[in-house]
């Protein structure tokens, strides 16, 4: 296969992402509903107890063992200031790849209170977020879209995790030592 007929199939495939648009798994936080893209989750798991890490952010919960990966879990209510709530049976960790500001794959729990459902979200549909003061921290969100009478924000997990790539080199320090 030469690289002109290579180079064909990608952008075929990059004219279909376009048309059906990018699947997200939406979640709930508080009474808002968020979404993330369904290709960076690894898996979904209930809650359990983590092992905390001294001297982390607030946000930061502590880390899994997950099957011999050591993972930070992030709880996103308190990452996003939203008020607290009690952990319950809907209460899940999900669980992403992230990709650092160096490049590096990285894995990362995130507690949200429940899990919604996956939509589908075109490229078209997207709307970009509106233009607060500084005050207001945006750039985590990626665009807004609509799932049926809901709007959804998109969360662009690099750019929000990428803050806790220090908490994750200190989680995997502990373990070396």
């Amino acid at each position: 296969m030469n690289a002109d007929v290579a180079y064909e199939i990608d952008e075929d495939a990059d004219d279909q992402l376009v048309q059906d648009g990018d699947e997200y798994l939406t979640f709930h936080l508080a009474n808002e509903e968020y979404g993330i893209d369904i290709l960076r989750v690894q898996e979904i798991r209930g809650w359990e107890n983590v092992t905390r890490i001294p001297n982390s952010p607030v946000y930061v919960k502590g880390v899994l063992n997950l099957r011999g990966a050591i993972v930070p879990i992030i709880d996103l209510r308190i990452r996003f200031d939203l008020p607290k709530s009690d952990y319950t049976a809907t209460t899940v960790v999900v669980v992403l790849s992230v990709m650092s500001r160096k490049g590096k794959e990285r894995i990362v729990g995130v507690v949200v209170d429940a899990i919604s459902d996956v939509v589908n979200a075109k490229l078209s549909e997207i709307q970009t977020t509106p233009d607060f003061d500084s005050s207001i921290e945006i750039e985590y969100i990626q665009g807004l879209a609509t799932a049926g009478e809901n709007m959804l924000m998109l969360v662009d997990v690099d750019k929000l995790l990428n803050i806790e790539e220090d908490v994750n080199s200190y989680a995997s320090e502990l373990v070396e030592a």
